[in-house]
């Protein structure tokens, strides 16, 4: 909705008639008619939008805890399964930029109903996949529907009031992070039920009627950016990831001093480079360089990416751990359900402090409630590696784990918000997921070579593959918390005021700049 339309449409209201005349009509019912048709379409368009996210954010997590039972039916190892989690959010982090960028041209709407077909159809490849190589072909399609969190952003910055924006924002970027706990809980009932394959068959029903949904319900936007896509800033964004990835996911196999892997490696720097110098020049690029180095931002996103390693790599590794037999010396011998179930308190604990974080940064500030999630995030890793032999300490890691990622995403979505005009609040925040979903990509591959270290081929991981994985988590939010102390504080902390109930104005500071101070 444009600025001038909403204002126009106000001061008509107010005055309890249409036409702005001043002649008030019957009991001054047209306007509240027009009130409520309004904040009907609001909530309708918010909906759609919260299922399609809400779909592709069950989407990243669902397969995590039986990649043990892919691996087996499909007859491959564990580095190479890893990769139907690492393809989907590697396709993300390189689809969504362009998709995002195709939307602000096209229309957000015709984009986001094709994200969510995207998904459909992955789901569709993944379900028939006769062998791995095709389960990763279709879980890469899959991901492309990442493209949904930017699309949602921006059709929620356009046909929101500007006041729910701040609060919408905050939803969806904690609604990300808690359903992909929920995947956790919810693939094992299916899988006992139905079989692994309906972890894409139900979805895929999900995704058409959320497509079908968008498709009739969500307006088209009427803003739309002209200009073109950096089609070159995508391909070489895809060879600096793919080249990295396939590096390090390869090295233990091929020999980390090889000719291959070493070649991998060098031709990573290089398209990276290549990369930063075709965004900084171009005239459209799918990551605005500009904006990521402002502080605020740049902070916020390499935090980010730390806990984008901490919190897939956690959802790939972590079931597999606790469904490891006893006789391993290791593991809790859980079923696919049950594994499911120790990580609940994680996506309870996320939840819930997702909803009290907004309170919590008003109190502190949005940059202390990042370090004190960082922290909080420690304990859980190390107790994950090396406190692991009951089920209680399982539950405590996964509730304090889940509370501090709670804490971090819903502050980190509060301070993109504030360090940036209400304009760029869409690209910001998909900016923000996007390299999040990076940080996953980098962290499961790291992940997959520390936990296969030491394994021959068809045996079982070392414990301590496990442990000096989730050591390496550990350092990551060791990291996170050094990063968030480099985050400005905000004097005037409008959208954490908004998203409390605190502040009635917030739109407009925010509109005249929140002050950054050191």
């Amino acid at each position: 909705m444009k600025a001038g339309t909403a204002s126009s449409t106000s001061s008509a209201d107010r005055s309890g008639n249409a036409d702005g005349s001043g002649k008030a009509d019957r009991s001054g019912k047209a306007g509240r008619s027009g009130n409520a048709d309004r904040a009907n379409s609001y909530q309708l368009t918010y909906g759609v939008v919260i299922a399609g996210t809400a779909a592709f954010a069950l989407l990243q997590s669902l397969v995590g805890p039986v990649l043990p039972t892919i691996q087996r039916e499909l007859h491959t190892d564990q580095s190479t399964v890893t990769w139907v989690m690492t393809a989907y959010l590697l396709a993300a982090s390189i689809a969504t930029p362009i998709l995002g960028r195709i939307g602000d041209m096209a229309g957000k709407k015709k984009i986001f109903v094709l994200a969510l077909l995207l998904l459909a159809l992955g789901a569709l490849v993944s379900a028939l996949a006769p062998n791995i190589g095709i389960m990763i072909i279709g879980r890469a399609i899959q991901g492309c529907g990442g493209a949904i969190l930017p699309l949602s952003f921006g059709i929620l910055r356009d046909e929101l009031p500007r006041e729910k924006v701040g609060t919408a924002v905050g939803v969806i970027a904690a609604l990300t992070a808690v359903g992909a706990g929920a995947g956790l809980v919810l693939a094992g009932p299916i899988e006992d039920a139905f079989g692994y394959h309906w972890l894409f068959w139900a979805p895929m029903a999900v995704v058409l009627l959320a497509a079908a949904a968008a498709a009739k319900f969500i307006p088209e936007s009427p803003n739309r950016t002209p200009g073109g896509v950096s089609w070159l800033g995508g391909v070489l964004l895809a060879g600096w990831l793919v080249s990295l990835l396939l590096g390090v996911s390869e090295g233990r196999a091929w020999g980390w001093t090889s000719g291959r892997v070493l070649g991998l490696f060098g031709a990573a720097a290089v398209l990276l480079l290549l990369w930063l110098v075709a965004e900084s020049r171009a005239k459209e690029p799918l990551i605005d360089l500009r904006m990521m180095r402002q502080r605020p931002v740049w902070t916020a996103n390499l935090v980010a990416l730390m806990f984008g390693m901490g919190l897939y790599g956690t959802m790939s590794f972590l079931p597999a751990f606790l469904q490891t037999p006893t006789s391993a010396g290791y593991g809790l011998g859980a079923s696919v359900t049950e594994s499911g179930l120790y990580c609940l308190p994680m996506t309870l604990a996320m939840f819930v402090v997702s909803m009290f974080s907004a309170r919590v940064a008003a109190s502190i500030g949005s940059r202390a409630a990042v370090v004190l999630g960082s922290l909080i995030s420690v304990l859980p890793m190390l107790m994950f590696g090396y406190l692991n032999d009951y089920v209680w300490e399982i539950l405590f890691a996964s509730t304090m784990f889940g509370g501090g990622m709670g804490l971090v995403f819903a502050a980190l979505a509060n301070i993109i918000v504030e360090s940036v005009p209400p304009t760029q609040t869409g690209v910001a925040s998909g900016m923000n997921a996007n390299i999040r979903t990076i940080g996953g990509s980098l962290g499961s591959a790291v992940i997959a070579v520390l936990v296969a270290s030491g394994t021959t081929a068809g045996s079982r991981p070392k414990a301590s593959g496990y442990s000096h994985g989730f050591l390496f988590l550990a350092a990551a939010s060791v990291v996170a918390s050094a990063v968030a102390l480099l985050i400005p504080r905000f004097r005037n902390e409008t959208v954490v005021l908004e998203l409390s109930g605190r502040h009635e104005h917030a739109e407009s500071a925010l509109v005249a700049g929140a002050e950054l101070v050191d």
